[in-house]
């Protein structure tokens, strides 16, 4: 495997170059909002299994993304993002067949949920080998100070791949079944780790520090990590139950909403990209966190569904800045040796987030009604937004 141990030189054109790797990040969202909003009602309709099952089998991706992101952020820091890249779009790859035996063995829901859970923890790590390495990549590569520009467009990749994958997933089965959702999950898989494996792997300039252990990193970076983790709630609540929420209303195109929410995320990243630098990742964090909880206050008072549609983009809008705004934040904390560490410890918090969600929420919905499950989302961001407040204040005092 080549390796460039070397500091980041600029190449010529910076946006082609970044694109290169985050396309990484767009293979693997999109292959994980393929099943999304398709797996909930299969889960609850066809196999007849609860609300709070299906959000719990949702969420299992996040229990072994959270335990993969030590693991990936060490390789990172040690063997360079290559190596985690490609495990990751090899793991992809097996999601695809698995899935397809879930649904041969859906007159057996017992059999079905099985290998659906085996999908779900074997699609978290991919998640937790792809989710931070193709950041880590480009700020090798493009430099430190493109940080800010890279974590934004990675966001755009991710969520944007989320939107279109999940509405590519509700067509793909309902003209080719989940046959076809697999087929195209192992050729989307297999296309990344071609792609990875073409590339020059890169590791960071080691400092003369010594390396951190992962959790002291994790310390560092957690009151940053937990405000993310509140934000991304509302998010994860849409993602999980949007479509389970319009079929309870007897509302059409469920999947629409995810794609609203993925368009106007993508245009917030564009339009206020530099934002962060203007204006400071905290005051930014502190302002998404606000817009966010409007928008699933919308979607909480919604009597027909293009209010929901309304609220779910600006939902979007709104959490569209949280990441990286916190992110950049929370990287300065640490010496560039663990940088790798700090990026993954700190997207373990909204893997956190992600997965309680499925069972939190899927509970309230069993124990109160759909009904309730946006209401309580805002009441979560809320307590996000109240520390972003916090560290705005105990930010001001360091500085003083």
């Amino acid at each position: 495997m080549d390796v460039m141990n070397v500091k980041s030189e600029q190449p010529k054109n910076l946006f082609l170059s970044l694109i290169s790797y985050i396309s990484f990040t767009f293979i693997g969202y999109f292959i994980i909002g393929l099943s999304l909003s398709v797996l909930p009602i299969f889960i609850s309709k066809t196999l007849g299994f609860s609300m709070l099952v299906a959000g719990i089998v949702i969420s299992l991706q996040y229990l072994t993304t959270f335990l993969m992101r030590a693991y990936s952020g060490k390789i990172v820091d040690q063997k360079g993002p290559k190596p985690a890249v490609i495990g990751s779009m090899l793991s992809f790859t097996l999601t695809g067949v698995i899935l397809m035996a879930a649904y041969y063995f859906r007159f057996s829901p017992a059999v079905s949920l099985v290998f659906l859970i085996i999908t779900r923890l074997l699609t978290g790590c991919a998640e937790g080998m792809v989710g931070a390495s193709p950041i880590n990549w480009a700020i090798l590569v493009l430099g430190e100070q493109n940080t800010a520009k890279i974590i934004s467009y990675n966001g755009v990749a991710s969520y944007g791949a989320l939107a279109l994958g999940a509405f590519s997933g509700v067509i793909m089965v309902q003209d080719l079944t989940f046959y076809g959702l697999g087929i195209l999950i192992i050729c989307a898989g297999l296309a990344g780790y071609l792609m990875a494996r073409n590339k020059q792997n890169k590791i960071g300039v080691q400092s003369a520090e010594k390396q951190r252990s992962f959790w002291s990193v994790l310390a560092e970076v957690a009151p940053f990590g937990f405000c993310l983790a509140f934000g991304g709630l509302g998010f994860a609540t849409i993602s999980t139950f949007i479509t389970l929420y319009y079929d309870y209303y007897h509302w059409k195109d469920g999947a629409l909403c995810l794609s609203v929410f993925g368009i106007l995320f993508v245009f917030s990243r564009i339009v206020f990209s530099n934002a962060i630098n203007t204006f400071g990742g905290i005051k930014v964090a502190i302002a998404s966190l606000a817009v966010e909880t409007v928008g699933l206050t919308i979607i909480s008072l919604s009597h027909q569904s293009f209010m929901a549609l309304i609220g779910a983009g600006i939902t979007g809008l709104g959490f569209s800045l949280i990441f990286p705004a916190l992110g950049v934040m929370a990287i300065k904390t640490v010496p560039p040796s663990n940088q790798g560490s700090a990026l993954a410890g700190y997207g373990l918090f909204i893997d956190i987030s992600l997965g309680i969600t499925g069972p939190l929420i899927g509970s309230v919905a069993d124990n109160f009604g759909l009904p309730y499950i946006f209401p309580f989302s805002v009441g979560i961001v809320l307590i996000g937004l109240a520390l972003a407040y916090y560290l705005k204040i105990k930010d001001s005092a360091v500085q003083l």
